[in-house]
Parts: C-alpha cells; sequence; structure tokens
C-alpha cells in the first residue's frame, strides 16, 4: 500500500513513516518545509503524483495559546489546509485519515468522551481543528476517517514529557496542575493503529476516538515521568486559575470508543517506551 504523511518531520509523522515502512508500505513523506497544506495549489499537485492509497494529514497547527493570537493562521492549517488535503486526497481515489483534537470538547463531562458526544471547542485552537474535521467531512464525503486523539507525546519533537525532563533537571520544584484531565497518548502507539485503520479491507468512516489507555491528570503525568526519570524534583498541584493561559483548556477531555477503534496501551507503557527512546538516544 502507498502511504502519502503530510506533516512528515513532527512527532506523528516521524513515528508513523517509521510504522508503515516496518509493515512493507512505501511511505511518501512530506514535512511542512515540502509542503504546505494551506496551499491547495501544491496539495493537488503533490498528492497527484504520489499515487497515493491513503493520504493521512499528520500536519497541524499546534501551538494551542499561538492560536489565540493568530486565529487566523491556525484556521487556514487546521480548517482550510486539512480540506485541501482531503480535497486532492479524494480527487486521486485515496483515503483521507485526518487527525483531530480532544479540544474539540468543552471538558464539562466527568466520563470519557465518545464519538457521538456534542463538540463545543472553548478555544481559537479547538475551533480551528473542529474546522478541520468539518472541511474533511465536506470535501471526502465517503472516504475519510477522522481520529480524534489526545495528548501526544513522542521522541520526535518537544512534548509534555520533555519538557518536565528539562524542569526536573534545572528546579527542585515544580508546580503542574491537577484539575486538567485526560489520556496522554504516545505517538509510536498511535501510529502502529494509524497503520492499522489505513490497511483494514473497509477502513471505518467518519469519526473514531484513539488515544492512550487509562486516564490522569497533567500533574499525575508529571509526577510519573520524574519518578520514572529517577531525577530528584518534587512535583507539587496547582490549579489551572493559579497558572493561566492564554487558551481555555478543557477540564476533562479524556477520550474513549463507542466504535470499532483500535485500542491502545496504557499511556504508562507508553511513557516506558518513550523514555527508553530518549535514553537511547543520550547515549549515542
Amino acid at each position: 500500500m502507498q502511504f502519502v504523511i503530510t506533516g512528515a518531520a513532527g512527532m506523528l509523522g516521524q513515528d508513523l513513516a517509521a510504522a508503515a515502512k516496518s509493515a512493507g508500505h512505501d511511505v511518501v513523506a512530506f514535512a511542512r518545509a515540502e509542503l504546505d497544506i494551506a496551499d491547495g495549489t501544491a496539495v493537488t499537485e503533490a498528492i497527484r503524483g504520489a499515487g497515493a492509497d491513503v493520504v493521512v494529514n499528520c500536519a497541524a497547527w499546534t501551538d494551542v495559546d499561538g492560536a489565540e493570537r493568530d486565529k487566523d493562521g491556525a484556521l487556514a492549517v487546521n480548517g482550510a489546509g486539512a480540506g485541501n488535503v482531503a480535497r486532492a486526497a479524494s480527487a486521486y481515489g485515496a483515503w483521507t485519515i485526518h487527525l483531530s483534537s480532544d479540544y474539540v470538547f468543552d471538558g464539562t463531562k466527568r466520563s470519557p468522551y465518545v464519538e457521538s458526544d456534542a463538540v463545543r471547542p472553548l478555544s481559537s485552537y479547538g475551533r480551528s481543528k473542529l474546522a478541520g474535521e468539518c472541511e474533511v467531512a465536506a470535501e471526502a464525503p465517503e472516504r475519510h476517517t477522522i481520529v480524534r486523539s489526545s495528548w501526544l507525546f513522542g521522541a520526535g519533537g518537544p512534548c509534555f514529557p520533555a519538557t518536565i525532563l528539562r524542569l526536573a533537571a534545572e528546579r527542585d520544584e515544580l508546580k503542574v496542575v491537577d484539575d486538567q484531565i485526560g489520556c496522554p497518548t504516545f505517538t509510536g502507539h498511535l501510529a502502529h493503529a494509524l497503520v492499522d485503520l489505513a490497511t483494514r479491507q473497509s477502513p471505518p468512516a467518519g469519526i473514531l476516538h484513539v488515544a492512550g489507555g487509562g486516564i490522569c491528570s497533567w500533574y499525575e503525568f508529571a509526577r510519573e515521568i520524574v519518578a520514572v526519570s529517577g531525577v530528584s524534583c518534587e512535583v507539587r498541584t496547582c490549579t489551572t486559575a493559579e497558572m493561566p493561559r492564554p487558551a481555555t483548556r478543557p477540564a476533562y477531555s479524556a477520550l474513549r470508543s463507542e466504535r470499532d477503534a483500535p485500542v491502545l496501551p496504557d499511556w504508562q507503557r507508553g511513557l516506558a517506551e518513550y523514555m527508553a527512546l530518549t535514553r537511547a538516544v543520550s547515549a549515542r
């Protein structure tokens, strides 16, 4: 099978390319420097010449707070850009898999969100991701899978564990919010799930929730990161109100599926694999 991956230089894009190749598939990978998905003409030309069976859009504006300052920029990538990818994929007979976010929800629920739950994003970033979902569904109505995931971390780029490890090495104490709850998702696990979805005889159309197993707060995640690292640093709780950010985050955004979605390992296993990878890189 021929995979085309946009956003291929990011954490998930790198892991997806590796997972697809290890499963014996051909991969055409476009980093942002090679293909800006906000440029519809460029996207059409790239996909027309790629012979794709499936196009996985990992390209995204990921700066949640930055989206508050540049709403149009976030929408150009996460909204219209997603539509450009789906339109071109559909035009040349490829299936679209598009990555979306738990931030399309408002966080008022206190049990995991499923695919049929109502969306109500609280931030410009969340609204841009929801716009992308709508664009993909409109441009490839019968040939798309929208995969919502959450709290991604991986060895191929900046992420929460990397930040916590850096700060823990610099400080004796960290404060981390304990009133935002979600599902940390290791990109290595998510990548294999995307390959599974793409290669099914009949890929599931519509929205799927695919996130790491288990549920925790950012504080609990940080405490585990520090514990497994062996660094001496005290992790203490604080509230979101004590550490305000430009973009409002949902207080609860755990995801689970009511459909036939791949089930990922628990986030603790993902963290263990992440730590093993980062240690291997450091040892080189």
